[in-house]
């Protein structure tokens, strides 16, 4: 399947750009995952938007990218109609990609879901510390460095 990778600030999405976001983000992070959370915390407009779009516009994968020291990568999803073939790989390499032409620097950092910590030591993640509650699931703090 070929994808599209769109790298966009807040204020460059269309209406319909952001409704698919927020949909696929609620879809998988609230319902599927059953986390009743703010997901809308105000730090989209702050942020980059990754995002890869099948042929016929459709969202199939998304993140975005927070800036800071380092720049945070979040809400990392991938519809769940197109798991397992490479579109989570794919997308973290576009949004850290994206990061080191953002920031200038390859060191950015994730807050894992703690079952993902090997996926994202494949990517070259290091854990930061112990795992924590955040919103009802376990997460860890992990960097790539530069």
């Amino acid at each position: 399947m070929k994808v599209q990778w769109q790298v966009r600030p807040f204020a460059a999405l269309d209406i319909h750009a952001l409704h698919a976001i927020l949909r696929l983000r609620g879809d998988v992070f609230v319902v599927e995952q059953r986390c009743i959370y703010p997901d809308v915390d105000g730090q989209d407009t702050d942020a980059w938007h990754v995002q890869g779009r099948a042929d016929d516009g459709k969202l199939l994968a998304y993140a975005r990218i927070l800036p800071g020291t380092p720049p945070h990568i979040g809400r990392v999803v991938v519809h769940p109609d197109h798991r397992g073939h490479g579109l989570a790989r794919a997308l973290m390499h576009e949004a850290m990609q994206a990061t080191q032409q953002l920031s200038g620097s390859a060191w950015v950092a994730v807050a894992a879901q703690t079952y993902l910590e090997p996926f994202y030591r494949s990517l070259g993640f290091t854990r930061k510390g112990p795992d924590y509650d955040w919103d009802g699931i376990p997460h860890v703090d992990m960097e790539r460095p530069a």
